[in-house]
């Protein structure tokens, strides 16, 4: 059984189309990268799923509940973080998950011990005396990851939990991330192809409300691999002459400036792995690396949602 299933989810304001059809299963235990550009309806599927809207049509489950038939049922059984998660600025974290555990009826006993389990999750004993309003964005994405787990839900629902924080907060986030691998489901959702990439097990792609594919993460890499090589030289000016007069080869499809280098995707590896270098000799190139790479993520979100007229 899923822990998340839904079914020809449409949701419409007007004449907009938010959602047009969405299908989405998570399995148990997974952390599922729901993965799409701005605007595709990530947010708005995370908001039915966790009974804050109304689709307009389509059925969705989260752990066994109906999300339209008995919301306060759901609210035990998930967790939820949104992109801007809200505290009482004045309360410690200590106090902050205290209060959660009020609310969802766990004993005293109960809130201590899961509150120093949190804390100790998301390491924050050091700082769980302190003032939240003084903590940085990263301190209090992590609270928020916390305050959701507080009455340990069947499936946390993470809305761009790292996209507005910096490399040391990100990293954090999603090692915090990764560390909850089989203690529930995560649905995360975001555009940051990196973070999905790193933490992630399956991956949905989503664009116009409706997914593109839905995969295991090594199988879509695998399944949409599209044979590639890089070089870089010193001689800039010499390797975009050259990069040129292989664009007219038959086996080359197309060619793409990165970080310095170029990427060349080919057609025919085997033509490219004879050609490459004879060609980079034959015209005076001098190359510092000459590398054939393995597809990644961006790869395959950019051939599948360019097909979509969204990259």
């Amino acid at each position: 059984m899923s822990s998340v299933h839904v079914e020809a989810l449409k949701k419409t304001y007007g004449a907009v189309h938010a959602l047009d059809g969405l299908d989405l299963q998570v399995a148990p235990g997974t952390i599922f990268g729901f993965l799409g550009p701005n605007g595709a309806g990530k947010t708005t599927t995370l908001r039915i799923l966790t009974g804050l809207a109304r689709p307009t049509s389509g059925t969705a489950q989260v752990a066994g509940v109906d999300v339209l038939k008995d919301p306060g049922k759901l609210s035990r059984r998930i967790g939820h973080l949104p992109e801007e998660p809200a505290f009482y600025g004045w309360m410690t974290p200590r106090e902050f998950l205290d209060y959660l555990g009020r609310l969802y009826g766990l004993s005293a006993s109960a809130r201590r011990a899961r509150t120093r389990e949190l804390l100790a999750l998301v390491r924050m004993e050091e700082v769980s005396k302190r003032r939240i309003a003084g903590f940085s964005r990263g301190m209090r994405q992590r609270l928020g990851v916390a305050a959701a787990l507080i009455h340990h839900p069947e499936v946390l629902f993470l809305d761009e939990p790292a996209s507005a924080l910096d490399p040391a907060g990100r990293k954090e986030v999603l090692d915090l991330i990764g560390n909850l691998r089989g203690q529930c489901t995560v649905l995360m959702s975001t555009h940051i192809l990196a973070d999905v990439e790193r933490v992630c097990d399956v991956v949905g792609i989503i664009a116009k409300g409706r997914m593109l594919v839905q995969s295991q993460r090594e199988a879509l890499l695998e399944r949409y691999a599209i044979p590639a090589f890089e070089v870089e030289g010193d001689d800039q000016a010499g390797l975009s002459l050259w990069v040129e007069t292989l664009r007219r080869l038959p086996w080359v499809m197309s060619i793409t400036p990165r970080n310095g280098a170029f990427r060349i995707t080919v057609r025919d590896v085997q033509s490219a792995k004879r050609d490459l270098l004879a060609l980079a000799v034959n015209s005076g190139i001098s190359l510092n690396r000459y590398e054939e790479v393995r597809p990644s993520l961006e790869d395959v979100f950019l051939q599948l949602v360019g097909s979509e007229g969204l990259a």
